[in-house]
């Protein structure tokens, strides 16, 4: 995932703690995201980076995951002949 490898190149490269990096996931996620992330935060409180990387790869990583975003986006394509290009955009 490029979240994760993103993460990981930013940790390594500025040797960020991991209490830096899983301090930004309250501001960082949202919708469906930050109430899974709220959560696990209650559930298991502060954790490691590979904690939450582990999470986040069993949550978003998966096949069934895949097929949801991949259908999303199957509806969510531009149509000229029925689309309004402005507010599709937006």
């Amino acid at each position: 995932m490029e979240f994760i490898r993103g993460i990981d190149i930013t940790k390594e490269y500025f040797e960020l703690p991991d209490r830096l990096v899983t301090s930004r996931f309250d501001t960082l996620f949202t919708r469906s995201a930050h109430r899974w992330y709220i959560k696990l935060r209650q559930g298991h409180g502060h954790q490691s980076w590979t904690w939450w990387k582990t999470q986040i790869i069993n949550k978003w990583a998966n096949d069934s995951w895949r097929f949801i975003v991949e259908k999303a986006s199957e509806y969510a394509k531009f149509n000229s002949d029925k689309d309004k290009a402005l507010p599709w955009f937006f």
